[in-house]
């Protein structure tokens, strides 16, 4: 009777152990073949020239769902009910929600930006309160590179929940300037040498062609609104380049640039006192 039992006993564990071979063997199988549908499915994505940063979210989420189903499927050779598990993992997965629900937040807030696509990688932006370079756009955060080269992270519902500015959206940006000349220069001189600059300039588009408006009668100048347009990329070292080069030409055909000027007139309190005193006592004399 011993024997048996202990037949029996040998055989359980041998039919354990190669259940449990088999689950692993299902696991490894399993997750090389989730990792190549990816794979396939996000090279197919790219070949139909839809967006790296959707092709990129679909492929995590995707990957997390097949990974999930191998795990499964291997629990499930090892002769362990799977329905009961997936119920308990229900009921986990919500009270992980619940204690979680800034990150599913998140994971909603990256949906939407994948389906909205407000913005792409290598696009210039500011969102969440931070400008930068987008770098990836994952299930949880945005990654942007700052121009000052910082990775800063971003949670994708702080971007959805405040208003986003892309820079980039278009391919040409309009670089706004305000230069001032003083009151007694030539307003048609200054003008045109504005405009010289503006349309002599490598970097500055004719169309839309430059506007220059006479914008506001200052404290201390007279001042012109400089409008002219330009490529997205070449943005602000055009504006820079325009500021040094307008402060010159102006300078050079007779106009200054004013700044602010303040008169401040000091009165003697004393002294006006013994004036006035003075003047009375003459007066009486």
């Amino acid at each position: 009777m011993d024997n048996v039992n202990q037949l029996l006993v040998d055989y359980n564990v041998i039919d354990l152990t190669i259940r449990l071979l088999g689950a692993i063997l299902i696991f490894i199988v399993g997750r090389w073949i989730a990792r190549r549908i990816v794979s396939m499915i996000s090279k197919t994505m790219g070949k139909r020239g839809i967006d790296e940063l959707l092709i990129t979210f679909v492929g995590n989420i995707l990957g997390v769902v097949l990974l999930l189903v191998v795990v499964l499927i291997a629990v499930g050779h090892l002769g362990i009910e799977v329905t009961p598990l997936i119920a308990i993992l229900g009921g986990a997965a919500i009270a992980v929600g619940l204690a979680l629900q800034s990150s599913l937040s998140n994971f909603a807030s990256g949906i939407m930006l994948v389906s909205f696509r407000p913005f792409t990688r290598g696009n210039f932006v500011e969102a969440g309160g931070v400008s930068g370079v987008v770098q990836s756009v994952g299930i949880f955060n945005t990654q942007l590179q700052t121009p000052d080269n910082r990775l800063v992270i971003v949670g994708n519902s702080a971007i959805t929940g405040s208003p986003i500015t892309n820079y980039s959206a278009y391919e040409t940006r309009r670089i706004d300037l305000i230069i001032g000349v003083h009151y007694d220069d030539d307003l048609k001189l200054a003008r045109d040498t504005i405009m010289r600059v503006l349309t002599s300039h490598e970097k500055v588009l004719e169309d839309p062609e430059p506007a220059i408006m006479l914008m506001e009668l200052g404290d201390s100048s007279v001042d012109f609104a400089v409008r002219p347009w330009v490529r997205s990329e070449d943005f602000w070292p055009t504006r820079s380049d325009l500021l040094e080069q307008l402060k010159g030409e102006l300078e050079n055909a007779g106009c200054s640039i004013p700044f602010p000027q303040r008169d401040v007139h000091l009165f003697n309190e004393s002294a006006d006192k013994a004036v006035s005193g003075s003047a009375s006592g003459e007066k009486a004399a």
